[in-house]
């Protein structure tokens, strides 16, 4: 199947230059495409919907991604074409997830990820998912393991997450507030640690180690940027080992991986590092 950009390409409506900047892909979650249009298509963007509605058809409404703003990274969207629904239910690894679009933070280009840490879980773990969302992290694990508490700074999304909760027959602990007060009042160690956090300056690894221990492993996630990406993991790797360190904690790092890409040069990785 063709690419939207050779689609819009064979078109004959997108000059040269314009051509050049074409969007290559977009997100489908429920059945909205979510897509980001340079300012310099901002006139042809119902051109690129309706594009995109005609080739998907499974698609019903298209809306433009702005920039991510605030605490709880919520992203600008709006209504190009198709149907104005903002609440949608989007399915994944069996799983359904009901989200309000332009409320709460949710990519699917996560799923595969989310698999991948499902494939690693033991059955009797104890799971702590930060920064939860929604809760497609925490409901995937927890179709493995029951033992999972998720913390999620929006009550929004807290609210979706308790209702796929229920949509996915899961039980598992759902705990609104912020990481950094609700850590300290948690009694509990845990086997595995998630971290999926968005773009923030504050690492929270100080949060998540006073709830780890001997062999808890932690899966942290963070944005960087550099043409490198060899060398870009070794500066992970000396980052994670010195924050370790300054906090008293030893650890082993298992794996630093690419999850997606951003932008050029601009990487989304995880860390997965055990505590020694």
């Amino acid at each position: 199947m063709a690419s939207l950009k050779e689609i819009l390409k064979k078109s004959g409506k997108f000059s040269q230059d314009e051509s050049k900047i074409l969007p290559r892909s977009f997100d489908i979650i429920g059945n909205t495409a979510l897509i980001q249009i340079p300012h310099e298509l901002e006139s042809k963007k119902k051109i690129i919907a309706n594009a995109i509605l005609k080739n998907n058809k499974n698609v019903d409404s298209v809306y433009g991604k702005g920039k991510h703003k605030g605490r709880l990274r919520k992203q600008t969207i709006t209504w190009i074409a198709g149907k104005k629904i903002e609440e949608v239910l989007h399915k994944e690894s069996g799983c359904k997830f009901k989200l309000n679009i332009k409320t709460c933070y949710f990519t699917p280009r996560l799923g595969t990820d989310r698999l991948e840490i499902a494939s690693k879980i033991k059955k009797k773990e104890k799971i702590l998912v930060m920064f939860a969302g929604v809760g497609p992290y925490g409901i995937i694990l927890a179709k493995k393991n029951p033992r999972v508490t998720c913390i999620e700074l929006g009550k929004e999304a807290c609210k979706y997450m308790e209702e796929n909760c229920k949509l996915n027959k899961i039980s598992m602990k759902v705990i609104q507030g912020d990481v950094k007060r609700i850590c300290p009042k948690l009694k509990e160690k845990y086997d595995r640690i998630l971290m999926p956090r968005p773009q923030l300056k504050d690492s929270f690894l100080k949060e998540a180690f006073m709830l780890a221990k001997k062999g808890t492993i932690i899966h942290f996630y963070d944005f960087v940027q550099n043409r490198d990406l060899l060398e870009l993991k070794k500066i992970l790797k000396k980052k994670m080992e010195n924050t370790a360190k300054k906090l008293k904690k030893k650890i082993k790092i298992i794996q630093i991986k690419k999850i997606r890409e951003l932008a050029p040069y601009k990487y989304n990785m995880r860390i997965d590092f055990k505590i020694i």
